[in-house]
């Protein structure tokens, strides 16, 4: 065969080869996905926790005599000795009556201020307020095209695999 026809025939068949090759328009299938930020997303939680502390918490006795009568009692006599004392007749009458006034209210007095002071613990919730990850919103390309999945835990690397042009996760 002629040298020339050679050359072109061998010429013909790589450049074949070569625009087979191109022949695709550029879509070729990626397998991975080239990471381009990842972005921790937070939400802002309470966390409870229990705060004890001791108080110191006073109590009234327990009263024994609810109608006052040692009082009345009491007042209305000591009263009336006095009056027997100072004054007669309706002055008599009036000494009592103000001793029993007196001597209840002494009573009552007596029984209000009558208290006992002892140290309580007394607890609450107090809260805390935290970032916690709930997780990342990753953006990615794959070729010319850009886009952004929430993912659960952060990736370890710079791409994310792909399969048949879409993220294989």
């Amino acid at each position: 065969m002629n040298k020339c026809l050679i050359i072109s025939l061998s010429t013909i068949i790589a450049l074949s080869s070569t625009l087979t090759g191109c022949n695709d328009n550029g879509k070729s299938n990626p397998n991975q996905a080239n990471i381009l930020s990842v972005k921790a997303v937070t939400k802002t939680v309470s966390i409870p926790h229990k705060v004890c502390e001791q108080v110191a918490v006073t109590h009234h006795a327990a009263v024994k005599d609810e109608n006052k009568l040692v009082g009345t009692g009491l007042g209305g006599a000591i009263g009336g000795v006095l009056g027997h004392q100072i004054g007669g007749g309706k002055g008599k009458t009036l000494a009592t009556v103000a001793g029993a006034v007196a001597g209840r209210a002494v009573q009552d007095k007596y029984q209000a201020e009558n208290t006992t002071t002892s140290m309580e613990q007394r607890c609450h919730n107090e809260y805390t307020k935290s970032d916690k990850i709930v997780g990342y919103d990753v953006t990615y390309r794959i070729g010319d095209k850009q886009n952004t999945i929430r993912m659960e835990k952060e990736p370890t690397s710079d791409t994310l695999p792909v399969k048949n042009g879409h993220l294989a996760i």
